[in-house]
């Protein structure tokens, strides 16, 4: 089966041209590559199969073709005449040649993208900062403000926290440079805001802070909403499922026979000392209740430590030691 055009754009079979002009530029900057550097691959097939799907369906002609023949039909070439296509006049066939996508993109967003300067300031742990929202002549702004006034897309930017942040809470002061309309309402001057807002105890991956129309402004356009979305750094003992905390100590094989009291150093900086009584074999694990990650919506409550031992099997033993073992094990 060929691709699904109205599928990769979102769109139902009926959509009309503002329906495939909305989603084309909600996609298109989603899954630019400038905006995607660490999935660019995966962003340039997304971007590349948006701009195809939106350069078929808004044309009426080559959407008519795929609603008929589907993608392989449409590629491989119908005839325009003489044989019931009824497409074109002028006999012989038809063809589909993608365009360049980011010819497509350029259509939408001008020459320059706008992504070529948004974030570029760095972050300092207290005084978190990026600068410049500026998109620049050619841009989205200049684009659509023909149309009357629109809401520009959203601009994202992602804050890495540690466990321990998501753990304790904290607050986050981020600065950022944007364009301002002066009093005349058509020319604009930069200038520099300080956004704050809490990490709440608890906060997922995900989890965003919406701060609206706070982009750049720019005459018949409503400023974009700036959203932070947290994400979230790795940590050196702990994993994160949900509420939950997985620990992974290493015990011996000793230790896993016989019982071991494993220490725990929280994310608040108390050590637990937990007994494991029981024989541990592959798949154990032991909850403590209580001990994982604030529930954000009601902080009072945590999620649990779940504890699964990884077990240390000796690299050599000797005869003697061997024959000990056996007599002891069933």
């Amino acid at each position: 089966m060929g691709k699904d055009y109205y599928s990769i754009l979102g769109v139902s079979r009926s959509a009309d041209e503002k329906e495939l002009k909305s989603a084309y530029r909600k996609l298109a900057l989603k899954w630019h590559p400038d905006r995607n550097p660490d999935n660019k691959q995966m962003a340039e097939e997304k971007f590349k199969e948006i701009a195809e799907a939106y350069e078929i369906l808004s044309d009426s002609n080559k959407r008519a073709i795929y609603d008929q023949y589907g993608e392989e039909g449409l590629k491989g070439g119908i005839p325009t005449s003489g044989s019931g296509a009824g497409f074109g006049g002028g006999g012989g066939s038809y063809t589909f040649h993608a365009t360049n996508p980011e010819d497509i993109f350029k259509q939408f967003f001008g020459a320059r993208s706008p992504f070529d300067s948004m974030f570029s300031g760095g972050f300092d742990d207290g005084d978190d900062s990026f600068s410049s929202f500026g998109f620049g002549p050619g841009s989205f702004f200049k684009s659509t403000q023909q149309r009357g006034p629109r809401k520009a897309p959203d601009v994202v930017q992602k804050v890495v926290c540690s466990l321990e942040d998501l753990y304790k809470g904290k607050t986050k002061r981020i600065k950022i440079t944007k364009q301002v309309l002066n009093p005349d309402g058509q020319t604009t001057r930069k200038e520099s805001k300080i956004l704050t807002f809490p990490i709440k105890k608890g906060f997922k991956k995900g989890t965003k802070i919406r701060f609206e129309n706070e982009g750049d402004q720019a005459p018949g356009i409503i400023a974009a909403d700036v959203v932070f979305e947290i994400d979230e750094q790795p940590h050196n003992t702990f994993q994160r499922e949900g509420n939950n905390l997985i620990y992974t100590p290493n015990v011996s094989l000793k230790e896993a026979l016989s019982g071991t009291v494993i220490e725990v150093k929280t994310l608040d900086d108390r050590t637990l000392r937990i007994p494991i009584n029981d024989i541990v074999n592959p798949g154990y694990s032991k909850t403590v209740s209580g001990e994982g990650m604030p529930l954000s919506k009601n902080p009072d409550q945590k999620g649990d430590l779940i504890i699964k031992p990884a077990i240390v099997f000796p690299r050599f033993l000797d005869n003697q030691q061997k024959e000990m073992i056996k007599k002891i094990l069933p």
